[in-house]
């Protein structure tokens, strides 16, 4: 182990969650990363094997298995696939703990999962990008296996951009990712702003803002590598365009207009779009949004968080309590240096939705818990969280590890 800085607040001290983070990456592992997904019915077996393709049906499968108190997916015969964002975080939390520990097994899971990427993108599309690996029935259309958008993308770009040092060709495989953004993404300028689609087949009657915020991640991630400033004027006008629509709550809608979309100020949409602003923030050393920052930390904390770290829905529902909120939400607080709550966080997920042995579940409902695992929704996003945690406290501290 590496020579880490520990502390001993809080209930736990940073070695337990180191530990944690390895003993999560471990469950992985032994699951070659492959796992049921949130949105994944329409790749059951036996709506496959239906003889007739009909939208009402597939809907009705997908959101049954999805909304389902128990795991219904193996009676229903779902398969289990590697997910794309998925490994992205993988990559990520694997090559930091690589950074934390010094132990090549980590370096080379980040390497061998990288290469998965580059030979895993979605096809036919222009420049570097991915989704989800499963159909999806949406009321407006069908979305094919491999349709890829801006979210997997922006965190695929962020994984390879990180495994550059070790290989050249990961950081140029990401770049890219600026022809799928532009191109099929169709960025344009609106004003002093600009927009982009969340994925091709978006029709363009609604805009999906943490879409929009993400994509501006993904460009200052890519300056952050490439110091084209380019790159990050076009990523300043995304997020101006998103900021701009912050509401007085501080918080932001899924969707403009709202009535687009079933979500509210949904927890971790929210947290995807602080993000953005945190590393724009990071990576340019301005405070461009520090206002609108500071309202939507504050909204975000007092309104979509409990007290004791426990994550609500959105800004009038506490449940379902999500697993996928709260990795967000220790992402998040602790990319603001507000570790005392990323740690409370972390702390109600090991009291709520901790199986043990490194495995999570995926919800805490009003009256029961959804006792099961999605490997995208729990344990990536739970390793990736971790990882974040450990990288922001070491990078705080005057004493860095050798």
């Amino acid at each position: 182990m590496s020579e880490l800085i520990y502390t001993t607040t809080g209930e736990l001290g940073d070695e337990v969650i180191y530990d944690l983070l390895g003993e999560t990456l471990r469950y992985s592992w032994e699951h070659d990363y492959v796992g049921y997904d949130y949105f994944d019915g329409m790749s059951s077996r036996l709506l496959r094997e239906t003889p007739v393709d009909n939208k009402w049906l597939n809907i009705l499968v997908q959101e049954g298995i999805k909304r389902s108190p128990v795991n219904v997916r193996p009676l229903l015969l779902v398969e289990q696939r590697r997910s794309f964002k998925g490994t992205a975080l993988f990559v990520l939390a694997n090559e930091r703990l690589f950074r934390f520990s010094g132990d090549e097994r980590y370096r080379e899971e980040a390497i061998r999962l990288a290469e998965w990427l580059t030979e895993n993108t979605s096809e036919g599309y222009a420049g570097f990008c991915g989704g989800h690996r499963h159909a999806m029935q949406m009321l407006r259309e069908k979305r094919p296996p491999n349709t890829p958008n801006v979210v997997p993308t922006s965190y695929a770009t962020k994984a390879l951009l990180s495994m550059g040092e070790y290989d050249p060709k990961f950081g140029e495989t990401a770049a890219e990712a600026t022809d799928f953004l532009y191109d099929e993404l169709e960025y344009r300028e609106i004003g002093d702003a600009a927009k982009i689609k969340y994925q091709p087949l978006e029709s363009g009657d609604y805009y999906t803002l943490n879409g929009g915020a993400l994509g501006a991640r993904l460009l200052i991630d890519l300056y952050g590598r490439f110091d084209d400033d380019e790159l990050r004027r076009r990523s300043s006008k995304l997020l101006d365009y998103v900021v701009e629509r912050q509401t007085s709550l501080g918080g932001w809608y899924y969707r403009e207009p709202p009535s687009a979309s079933h979500l509210s100020m949904d927890n971790h949409h929210n947290g995807f779009i602080i993000e953005a602003m945190l590393r724009y923030h990071e990576v340019t050393g301005t405070e461009r949004y520090a206002d609108e920052l500071a309202a939507a930390l504050e909204f975000y904390r007092n309104r979509l968080f409990e007290a004791d770290g426990a994550p609500n829905w959105d800004e009038n529902s506490k449940f379902p309590k999500d697993i996928h909120a709260a990795t967000q939400g220790i992402i998040v607080f602790s990319m603001a240096g507000e570790f005392e709550f990323a740690r409370a966080i972390i702390d109600w997920v090991l009291e709520n939705l901790y199986a043990g042995d490194g495995q999570f579940y995926y919800q805490k409902r009003r009256f029961y818990t959804k006792r099961f695992t999605l490997m995208r929704w729990c344990q990536a996003w739970m390793a990736y969280a971790l990882s974040t945690y450990l990288t922001e406290r070491l990078a705080r501290r005057t004493e860095v590890p050798t």
